[in-house]
């Protein structure tokens, strides 16, 4: 008997365990699990991939020669720029729209178009160079952040598109990891004053990619970025380290909100509230934007400069306001704005932000 009792304990007490590990499975924000609107069975064409970039990532910046500020385009340092990271740039932004195409119309052709297209990359360990400058490993985050958050709606709708696929899943899923894996090492321990919107991205990708690849690891790595991150708005909700821009710190500062909207709203989806950190300073940041948006004096005074505005003219770069007014009670006001540039997407936060925190808003556009 005591024999028996002895071997069935820690059987019992495996049973219970992996139970909790199950319960404790990531997840995100629940218009993530949305059913595939559509039901085209055929239909669309597939284009050939990028060729995978595994080259080392060592781009110019576009603000090359640019003073302390980094706030002066460098026009033949742009285009360098471009064309060097050309096919990350169409991976990013043709994953997102084949997955949004995909979630609307069931076209299996852009689903196995999307595998397609993320298995060759993942297959030929792109990405993953250890030879990099600041401009590369910023490439890196910021396409790792589009992919996994692509990739989530096909995870996570309850249609299970995914389940016929598993083996190409594991492959991508691996390189998701290993790309995360990376980003971590290239963001971590920095230097209060050197962390600043590219940190936040970072997080932005490590999450999405948590989330993916159900890694607590990353996920608690993400969250521990936001915390430093909240850390830093001041009590009148500016980032100093973005105030730096210049003329361009209220585009920054504007900038630096998508990733940290998704960081808190991924994270509350998995019983993480990060709303009230350092005082709200998630609300305080968005609110401390929006007045500027509507009035740059306080952003000039602080910054001896006038604001440039050209960015702040692209709807898209509101996207943040999705996620934000889910973690906040917005005032009707902000609705009001919010719906009027909306729906908004974006490939840097996966695409159709809109459809995923606000659908009834966009309906079938």
């Amino acid at each position: 008997m005591n024999t028996r009792h002895w071997l069935i304990a820690p059987l019992l007490a495996g049973m219970l365990l992996a139970g909790q590990a199950h319960a404790a499975d990531l997840v995100p924000p629940k218009g993530y699990f949305a059913a595939i609107a559509g039901n085209a069975k055929s239909g669309g064409t597939c284009k050939a991939p990028p060729t995978p970039y595994t080259a080392k990532l060592e781009f110019r910046s576009k603000y090359e020669g640019s003073d302390k500020a980094r706030s002066t385009l460098n026009p033949e340092a742009e285009k360098a720029f471009r064309e060097k990271t050309a096919a990350i740039t169409e991976m990013e932004r043709g994953v997102s729209k084949m997955v949004t195409d995909y979630m609307r119309k069931g076209q299996r052709t852009q689903l196995e178009c999307t595998l397609q297209w993320l298995g060759s990359w993942a297959q030929a360990n792109a990405l993953l160079s250890t030879e990099y400058n600041h401009t590369g490993k910023s490439m890196r985050k910021w396409a790792l952040g589009s992919m996994a958050s692509a990739y989530l709606r096909l995870k996570f709708s309850e249609s299970q598109p995914l389940a016929p696929y598993a083996a190409q899943t594991q492959v991508i899923e691996s390189w998701f990891s290993r790309l995360a894996d990376q980003v971590v090492h290239d963001w971590s321990d920095l230097p209060l004053k050197q962390i600043n919107n590219h940190s936040y991205w970072a997080a932005w990708s490590v999450m999405a990619t948590a989330v993916a690849t159900n890694r607590q690891d990353l996920f608690d790595w993400s969250v521990a970025q936001f915390r430093v991150a909240a850390g830093q708005v001041d009590e009148d909700g500016f980032l100093p380290n973005e105030l730096k821009r210049r003329q361009r710190a209220l585009a920054y500062h504007n900038y630096s909100l998508p990733p940290l909207a998704m960081i808190a709203s991924f994270a509350q989806a998995n019983g993480v509230d990060l709303r009230e950190e350092n005082d709200g300073a998630l609300r305080r940041l968005g609110e401390k934007v929006l007045a500027g948006v509507d009035d740059q004096d306080d952003f000039s005074d602080k910054t001896g400069k006038d604001q440039d505005m050209s960015e702040l003219k692209k709807h898209s770069k509101f996207s943040w306001l999705e996620p934000w007014c889910s973690l906040y009670q917005c005032s009707s006001e902000t609705l009001e704005r919010k719906d009027e540039m909306g729906p908004y997407k974006t490939f840097r936060l996966g695409g159709d932000v809109t459809q995923v925190f606000h659908p009834k808003k966009e309906g079938g556009s």
